[in-house]
């Protein structure tokens, strides 16, 4: 399983950034797929999911700024990130879990990640 994370950087408070993550994975291992997201000190989070009957989901902390999407074949996802705040600073991962969980959001925390992308927003 592979998962390759690009597109971060570093941008001013109400920029935009977009995200994107190549998967080399089995279908059965993506039953649920996301982004999450750690700051330095902080626990996980996750940010924004996709299950595999198309519901998304999103942290209440990013609803209405950022958006996740995929491609058709699926082995490409996507984080549009919008209206960027200095909290939104952290390493972004994307991952990827075979196991069904009616939460993706916190199930991706226990999947296959990338080496993460780091994004900084600054004030």
């Amino acid at each position: 399983i592979q998962l390759m994370e690009s597109g971060g950087g570093s941008v001013q408070a109400g920029g935009s950034l977009k995200l994107s993550c190549a998967i080399s994975t089995y279908e059965g291992s993506r039953y649920c797929m996301g982004w999450f997201r750690q700051a330095p000190g902080k626990e996980p989070e996750g940010v924004a999911s996709f299950r595999s009957d198309g519901y998304k989901n999103y942290a209440d902390s990013v609803k209405g700024r950022f958006t996740i999407s995929k491609d058709y074949s699926e082995n490409f996802l996507f984080l549009q990130m919008d209206n960027l705040k200095p909290e939104d600073t952290a390493t972004y991962y994307c991952a990827a879990r075979g196991r069904k969980s009616i939460y993706c959001l916190s199930s991706i925390l226990q999947g296959d990640r990338g080496q993460g992308t780091q994004v900084t927003v600054s004030s």
